[in-house]
């Protein structure tokens, strides 16, 4: 769950006493400034808020850790260049293995909490027990009082957390254990009402504690896992199909995709359907041509019994559930048409309405396994080196810095480091690019891409539980899962319309005839809007197509965190960039050497050994300068970062300071006009200066230059095609530097020399002017902005489990121009869901408009539900195919 965290001075009236952090979750801003719980707002992000931005200074970041503890935070260089990647490690690897979603990790500790006052003290808990080192993950409803915990249970038991629990002033009960609950997997659900149902006939099973069934997924978690057998009749009962899940979110029992043939053939409620359909037809022939109306009358009833047989079991629980879904509602409609001598109309309902269900089912089913079947890209066993032999292995058998090898044409089994060898791999599993890449020694691959002609040795670094394929596979499942505003809306609008719609019914039941009317004619009429009055057409037309965007952008290497992300992207109107690593490639080279004093030798090994204790990408590109000419570089002592300047030390007895310009007027130094000269034609190349000098004078520059990406003049160009009314620039660099970057690649606003705070405060500022701003950045350097941003979006994250999680957008590659088709995809999202969300209530309308009429039939209240169901469906699978 991805929150933003914004500071409000205003007071709370919640009354809750505690720190009070106003959370947004999956993009649905919820502001409490007036929630009156009394406490400060304070300003953090859940995912990597540790993390500083480029440049940002260690003391300041507000993760509450010293930061003077051995490493560099922040050497900068150029005015203001601030593109240091930061992260204090502690944390970054806790929040990194939440990027393993929740029902892929297994199954959670569940606690029950107790003292919940206000829906941000939730979020605040649930984010410090992110925090704790074994936790993968974790999710606390405010509405439930239950906290989920996936963790690693060696790391982080369950005394130790029920002690921090309650050290943030809560109770806790412990009502599950990871050994206490089963997964399945369900195949055959066609609408929500169905999932629901079914979850609640489950919960009133003997002995169930708890039952929690996700329709997007078909993903069902109950415990204790003692009732499996229990839970597998009912499920099968009901008329799905079920199958246990491994604990690595696999199906234990085989594959779980059957084909076409399969389905009609294996799936129960298929096959009755196909029998229905037979004895309707029989039925008719019978009536029709044989003039047999008794024999046609059994053929209707038994029409009736195979195809309602799993309708009228439905509609039994729901009624003992208390709730009136569609196959109630049908149900209804069918014994109320023989009630009234329509049996051909009974015998029809039940029929269409049976086959849309299992269409339904069948095109859900379909369009869920386009997802799983991701995971079925890696292979399942690989060929290892160990004690000097190679041997043919499961891959749940292969351990961290085993050495798998990789034939030519075959696919990479784990995740790993080339050790040895070089080849093309074609990555388009993970990242969606199409040419293949070319891979060399120190490379990383990942599980499911495709070996090309050269042979690789690959040391293991990702158990086959952990590797990425998985991560995004279940990623994408948990995002398809959660609830789009679009699809909030009409749920509720749906909550209204099912109960007026009956209550009409009721009324043209009765009141007519108590007027004169004839009854059966009303009667009639009211079986039809009945069924008009079931909401599933509605329901689906949100989720079908969320579910469909999100599985493509998966496959074309973009990771979507939720529906809501996807609707907001198509209401985006500024996009902005940072420079470093987004825009530039992200790889400093020193591009020349000015010395004032001695020559371009001793310029760059002076500088060069003062760099050499930093780990900033511009102290990194004068290392490499030094090494590839082969210098000697004299011992450092004393270095010490300097912040959002650069860096001392001491060479000898000398000591020596390295930084930008702001720097030089720290230091009292002052440029003559023939290096203020040469400074403003570097910097107007677009390039960032560095000043190696001491306490008396300046030694000389260093010119340091980042290409620009290639694509990236074509993303900004399709950005404005794309309906962007403005791109912008957010950097840390000197002014010159970034002017000459953004005229270069057409940038409409450039806004250099921002801290980290400075960018937070520039998403702010654009979002007052444009509503909707999405921020493009590393998802490590720019976690701040990323967070402030209606939309943050990470770029090449492949294998980086932190940026993967800390971004509401992540792609995969690093390429720019899948930027606008993201755009694309969402406008046509939205679009979609709006064409079907017309459809539904439009077909409704014109069959409750013939039924006051008197021209509507049973059968056409099916179609104007289940028939509009199916059209919504097809229209949003549209999206599977969108390029």
């Amino acid at each position: 769950m991805h929150n933003n965290h914004h500071h409000h001075a205003t007071a709370c009236s919640c009354g809750c006493q505690h720190d009070h952090v106003k959370t947004n979750q999956d993009g649905t801003h919820e502001h409490h400034s007036a929630c009156g719980c009394g406490h400060s707002h304070s300003s953090g992000h859940s995912h990597n808020e540790h993390e500083r931005d480029d440049g940002d200074s260690g003391g300041e970041c507000g993760c509450g850790h010293d930061h003077g503890h051995g490493h560099d935070h922040n050497h900068v260089h150029g005015q203001g260049s601030c593109e240091h990647e930061h992260e204090h490690q502690q944390h970054a690897q806790a929040e990194a293995a939440a990027a393993l979603a929740l029902d892929k990790i297994g199954v959670p500790l569940v606690f029950r909490i107790e003292g919940l006052d206000c829906p941000d003290c939730a979020a605040k808990l649930a984010q410090v027990v992110r925090r704790q080192p074994g936790v993968l993950a974790a999710d606390l409803s405010y509405a439930s009082g239950e906290l989920q915990v996936f963790a690693e249970e060696a790391k982080i038991g369950v005394s130790s957390l029920k002690q921090l629990i309650g050290q943030m002033g809560y109770g806790s009960q412990l009502v599950q254990t990871a050994a206490d609950a089963v997964r399945l997997r369900i195949s055959g659900l066609d609408c929500p009402d169905c999932a629901a149902t079914l979850e609640q006939q489950l919960v009133r099973l003997p002995g169930v504690s708890r039952a929690s069934l996700s329709f997007s997924t078909g993903v069902l978690t109950v415990a204790p896992a003692a009732v499996q057998a229990a839970v597998l009749t009912t499920v099968e009962r009901a008329g799905y199909s079920v199958e246990v899940l491994s604990s690595e979110g696999q199906e234990a029992s085989g594959e779980s995709a059957a084909g076409a043939v399969n389905f009609w053939l294996k799936n129960r409620r298929a096959l009755l359907t196909i029998t229905s359909g037979i004895f309707l037809s029989a039925g008719w022939f019978a009536e029709l041509a044989l003039q047999q109306a008794s024999l046609s009358k059994m053929l209707f009833v038994l029409g009736m019994l195979t195809g309602g047989f799993y309708v009228a079991r439905s509609g039994f629980y729901a009624l003992l559930n208390r709730t009136l879904d569609m196959n109630f509602l049908m149900s209804v409609a069918a014994i109320g048409a023989v009630a009234i001598g329509e049996w051909h109309e009974g015998a029809m309902v039940v029929f269409l309405f049976s086959l849309g269900n299992t269409l339904q089912a069948y095109t859900m089913d379909r369009t869920r396994q386009s997802i799983r079947s991701l995971i079925k890209l890696a292979p399942k066993e690989a060929l290892v080196r160990r004690d000097g032999m190679e041997v043919t292995l499961p891959v749940e058998q292969i351990m961290l810095g085993d050495i798998i090898i990789v034939r030519p044409g075959e696919r990479v089994a784990m995740d790993g480091i080339i050790v040895q060898g070089e080849s093309a791999v074609n990555q388009a599993p993970i990242t969606g690019e199409s040419i293949p890449v070319d891979k060399v020694e120190g490379d990383r691959v990942f599980a499911g891409t495709i070996n090309g002609n050269g042979s690789l040795e690959v040391q293991v670094d990702h158990l086959a539980a952990d590797n990425t394929l998985s991560r995004i596979m279940h990623l994408v499942e948990e995002a398809q899962s959660k609830r789009a505003p679009a699809q909030q809306l009409v749920d509720r609008f749906a909550a209204y319309y099912t109960p007026i719609v009956i209550g009409l019914a009721v009324i043209m039941a009765l009141v007519p005839p108590l007027l004169g009317h004839d009854f059966a004619s009303w009667f009639k009429r009211a079986l039809i809007m009945l069924v008009v009055s079931c909401p599933c057409a509605l329901v689906i037309s949100t989720p079908v197509s969320i579910v469909s965007a999100i599985g493509n952008a998966s496959r074309q290497g973009v990771l979507i965190k939720g529906g809501a992300y996807l609707e907001a992207m198509g209401k985006i109107r500024t996009v902005a960039f940072d420079k470093t690593g987004t825009l530039t490639a992200g790889r400093v080279v020193l591009s020349e050497l000015l010395p004032l004093v001695g020559d371009e030798h001793s310029l760059l090994t002076l500088a060069a050994a003062l760099e050499s204790r930093s780990e900033h990408p511009l102290a990194q590109a004068i290392v490499r300068a030094a090494e590839e000419r082969q210098l000697a570089l004299p011992p450092v002592t004393g270095f010490q970062a300097l912040t959002g300047s650069g860096a001392t030390a001491w060479v000898g007895n000398q000591q020596y300071w390295i930084g930008n310009q702001r720097l030089v007027s720290q230091m009292g130094l002052r440029l003559d006009t023939a290096v203020q000269e040469q400074v403003a034609r570097l910097q107007t190349a677009g390039k960032t200066v560095v000043f190696l000098m001491d306490s008396r004078r300046i030694y000389g520059l260093l010119a340091l230059s980042d290409l620009v990406r290639p694509e990236a003049i074509t993303a900004v160009q399709d950005l404005r095609q794309a309906g962007i009314q403005s791109v912008v620039m957010l950097t840390g660099d000197n002014a010159q530097t970034a002017a000459a970057i953004g005229q270069q690649l057409g940038i409409d606003e450039i806004r250099a020399e921002l801290l980290p705070a400075d960018k937070v405060a520039a998403i702010d500022d654009l979002a007052a002017k444009y509503q909707q701003v999405a921020m493009v950045g590393d998802g490590v350097n720019d976690a701040p902005a990323l967070a402030a941003a209606t939309v943050g979006i990470a770029l090449g994250v492949a294998g980086t489990d932190t940026a993967i999680e800390t971004a509401d957008v992540a792609l995969m590659a690093d390429d720019l121009s899948k930027l606008p088709w993201l755009m694309r995809l969402s406008r046509k999202t939205v679009a979609i869901i709006g064409q079907n969300i017309f459809l539904s209530l439009a077909i409704k309308g014109v069959v409750l408009a013939l039924t006051f009429m008197g021209r509507a039939e049973l059968w056409m209240g099916v179609l104007a539900d289940t028939g509009a169901a199916l059209l919504v469906i097809a229209n949003g699978m549209r999206l599977m195919r969108q390029k």
